[in-house]
């Protein structure tokens, strides 16, 4: 299976990241998710699940951010905004993202579904990672990183990982 991104000059487009119109976002943090094209996956396959996250975030917070969690998804590409569209005609599940974190003090930004790239202080890498499934997933809107992890366990057909820049200025 491949995944791919659109970029823009080799990096995450700013309608995706922290460049987006202030209309493209969710108390201040970018709600716009990127499209995700698919090819060649496995036939057996009946869900897509989809992990984004940062791992440069570290240094800067303490921990990888988790920018985005999807599950059961149809295995095909993924549109655009769907994360917070409300027109969305897809039938998935969103988890938890980074912004619930209670180290952060007060929550702010979308908690569940995609939270895009906002690096603070130098262009970070983001890791996405698509799965492919044998099984639709039992979770429910707002789940965790650890149920999403383990359900995934011994249903994960083939996946596909890429790194993309997003810049901080």
């Amino acid at each position: 299976m491949k995944i791919e991104i659109p970029t823009m000059n080799g990096f995450i487009p700013d309608c995706y990241s922290k460049f987006a119109n202030e209309d493209q976002k969710i108390e201040g943090k970018p709600s716009r998710s990127f499209p995700i094209f698919i090819t060649d996956a496995p036939d057996k396959a009946k869900t897509l699940a989809i992990y984004f996250r940062d791992f440069d975030s570290v240094p800067v917070c303490g921990f990888t951010w988790i920018h985005w969690l999807a599950a059961n998804l149809p295995v095909r590409d993924v549109p655009a905004n769907i994360s917070h569209s409300k027109n969305s005609s897809l039938d998935f599940v969103q988890g938890n993202n980074s912004n619930i974190s209670k180290f952060l003090g007060e929550n702010s930004g979308p908690v569940e579904g995609y939270t895009g790239p906002m690096p603070p202080d130098k262009t970070h890498y983001y890791t996405l990672t698509v799965y492919a499934l044998d099984t639709k997933l039992d979770l429910k809107e707002g789940y965790w990183l650890n149920d999403f992890l383990r359900e995934m366990e011994g249903h994960i057909i083939d996946s596909a990982t890429i790194s993309v820049p997003s810049r901080a200025k």
